[in-house]
């Protein structure tokens, strides 16, 4: 289990390459995941691409097994503060140039890195990630729901039969592994209190509305989004919408999915994602 400091959290991350004796041999790819989840998810998507990267996953400030300690630092859960505990990461490793790939919303962490550290990146992936439009009262609504989700966590969930079929209907189209849905679940359990419920506060606001839409405008990496054309958390529609504001942006869909393409038809996936690297060739 590898720990780092970053700003006074220890995060956990870890590498997935096909030589973990000469990482920085080959192109770096770092992969950003959503709320309540972890690293273990994109481990799957990364080992198929260890031919062409070194893999880097790591787990968000308060999520995973990056655990907050009994006295947190004074670090907000604003999105940008989350990006930039990314860039403290890079520099801690010493790592200056990446490919990145992000999720839900990690993919707003993404692309707010995207814009404060443009140097860092070479082509990025964002995916289920888009432009809303404010709606006080279903905003309202949804902080009070989520407040009471993350208030509301028991371990002995593990145990209820089907628990995790139950759990993850509404994020699914196709289905996935069981040792997946069991993952996802674990991590929910496992996600801070004050983490989970303060993401939940700063990543569905009337900031993130006024202000995403102008962080995507301004990306100047080559930058593919991909959604799941069944997408019930954020719908197809607004990375499609994301796209037509930046000329920098393409805009891919994965068919008969929902809220996690890359575990319910990885082959298609990595397919869109293949290409896209393939078609904006980068000189090493």
């Amino acid at each position: 289990m590898a720990l780092i400091n970053i700003r006074g959290v220890n995060h956990y991350y870890e590498w997935i390459s096909q030589s973990p004796s000469e990482i920085g041999s080959k192109p770096v790819m770092v992969f950003i995941h959503g709320w309540a989840g972890s690293g273990r998810y994109w481990k799957s998507t990364a080992s198929a691409l260890t031919s062409d990267f070194d893999c880097l996953v790591y787990d968000m400030r308060g999520f995973g097994r990056s655990r907050l300690p009994e006295n947190p630092p004074n670090l907000s859960y604003e999105l940008e503060e989350y990006a930039e505990d990314l860039a403290v990461l890079l520099r801690k490793l010493n790592i200056n140039k990446i490919f990145l790939q992000a999720h839900s919303m990690g993919a707003s962490v993404g692309a707010l890195f995207l814009n404060r550290y443009p140097n860092y990146v070479r082509q990025a992936i964002l995916t289920c990630n888009g432009i809303f439009e404010y709606d006080e009262k279903a905003f309202a609504a949804f902080h009070k729901f989520g407040g009471y989700v993350v208030k509301f966590r028991y371990n002995w969930f593990l145990k209820i039969p089907f628990a995790d079929q139950l759990f993850m209907a509404r994020f699914l189209s196709r289905p996935i592994a069981k040792s997946d849905r069991i993952e996802f679940l674990e991590d929910f359990l496992l996600a801070d209190y004050e983490s989970a419920l303060g993401t939940i506060y700063t990543s569905v606001s009337k900031k993130a509305v006024e202000e995403m839409p102008k962080e995507f405008a301004k990306i100047s990496v080559p930058t593919l989004m991909i959604s799941g054309e069944k997408d019930r958390i954020i719908p197809a529609i607004m990375g499609k919408e994301a796209t037509k504001l930046n000329d920098k942006l393409i805009y891919a869909e994965v068919p008969n999915t929902s809220h996690f393409p890359m575990l319910e038809d990885p082959s298609s996936y990595l397919q869109i994602l293949k290409q896209f690297l393939q078609i904006n060739t980068v000189v090493i």
